[in-house]
């Protein structure tokens, strides 16, 4: 994709990434790929705002010298430290070796320890303004969204919010940037949703405080690091995230989400009782195997609905590995006030209620019910399950 222009005198010059198979090393993107945007202001200074990771170097600079030569910036503003937002930055010194790197103190501090870069970097405070001639840049500090050192950059007479990591999403940019160029938004909302719970989730205090603080910041347009520039309507990615952001504490959607673990079959003949008992009272249900399905596609789920439908065998004395690994990234992730409940098989003895509880614990999930039966669920076992699955179903719903 070539340099885009945004509003006269700004540019989107970013990259897009599908070869990266984990975000962060840990988040799958394979399918989905991920953009790293970055803005030029081509005004009488020059600045970058945000840069691009490593391994897309040369293409990064290449969109940059189709507006200008890489030499002439003026300025480099970073919004974020981590190296998929910084990651070309010593090769833009080389470069550019008179550019002033521009950020909040923490930004100077860990320019030192990730790049050691000392020299030509300016801290900007909370508020401050910076003219590069025809357009006027202000900095808001943002810390924890979703780093200490993070902050976001507005552009004054456009009204353009360079947000950061705040709504972002996952998702290769498919030939456009613009939310109105998209006929299929529910792909980019679903993968904002997912990158959101992923990466911001635990931080969702300083999300709506940051949303607080720009309350009053008119806003044009909404052009994150990562996924589509939202011009037609801005506060819509806004308030999916204030939306997302209140389920940390508050009222989430009536839903279960059953996680499901099976070693020989039993459990997983059992969930499928379970489900047909949920499903019967109109509750929204979404099913997750957990050897088979990575955690980051479950945790929206997760954090999204208010009921948690656990179906897992004991395993020597314990939970099912593959389900209390994705309950402990969802207690990681401080999926907070849930409704559980329990069904599996067990051998000889049970266990796997017990390391549950002690599992969620910590983020005050309130147990309602347990169901366990010894190896190959009877007729009457299944009878029992749509019950079991009926009744927990019918608890959720009642908090609708």
């Amino acid at each position: 994709m070539p340099a885009i222009e945004i509003k006269p005198d700004v540019f989107w010059v970013g990259v897009n990434d599908r070869t990266t198979d984990l975000f962060e090393g840990l988040w799958p993107i394979t399918e989905e790929g991920v953009s790293y945007n970055a803005y030029l202001i081509n005004d009488e200074r020059k600045a970058i705002v945000d840069l691009s990771k490593s391994l897309k170097t040369d293409e990064f600079f290449d969109r940059i010298s189709e507006i200008v030569a890489v030499s002439e910036i003026d300025y480099v503003i970073i919004n974020h430290m981590e190296p998929d937002h910084t990651g070309v930055l010593r090769t833009l010194r080389r470069i550019a070796p008179d550019v002033a790197i521009l950020g909040s103190a923490k930004t100077k501090q860990m320019l030192a320890s990730f790049y050691g870069i000392t020299e030509n970097v300016r801290v900007v405070e909370d508020g401050e303004m910076l003219s590069l001639g025809r357009r006027t840049l202000q900095f808001f500090s943002t810390p924890f969204v979703h780093w200490p050192e993070t902050m976001v950059t507005y552009e004054t007479s456009h009204r353009i919010l360079f947000s950061c990591d705040a709504f972002g999403s996952y998702g290769a940019l498919r030939g456009a940037i613009f939310d109105d160029e998209y006929a299929d938004l529910d792909f980019y909302q679903k993968e904002a949703l997912r990158y959101y719970v992923n990466i911001v989730a635990k931080f969702s205090k300083p999300v709506l405080k940051a949303i607080e603080k720009l309350a009053d910041v008119p806003l044009e347009i909404i052009a994150p690091s990562h996924g589509l520039i939202w011009r037609k309507q801005p506060m819509a990615i806004v308030d999916l995230y204030k939306k997302w952001a209140e389920y940390a504490t508050g009222k989430t959607e009536v839903g279960i989400t059953l996680i499901y673990g099976s070693m020989y079959g039993n459990t997983d003949a059992m969930m499928n009782a379970v489900a047909q008992g949920i499903s019967s009272v109109g509750v929204p249900l979404e099913i997750f195997d957990a050897a088979r399905t990575h955690v980051s596609y479950i945790l929206p789920s997760l954090w999204t609905k208010a009921g948690v439908m656990v179906g897992a065998p004991t395993y020597e004395g314990g939970l099912f590995p593959p389900v209390a690994q994705v309950l402990d990234m969802a207690v990681a992730k401080r999926v907070l006030n849930k409704k559980v409940a329990k069904f599996g098989s067990y051998g000889w003895s049970g266990g796997a209620l017990r390391e549950l509880k002690k599992i969620v614990e910590p983020v005050k999930w309130e147990m309602t019910d347990s169901f366990e039966f010894a190896g190959a669920p009877t007729e009457e076992d299944f009878e029992r399950g749509k019950e079991f699955g009926a009744a927990f179903a019918e608890v959720i719903k009642a908090q609708g």
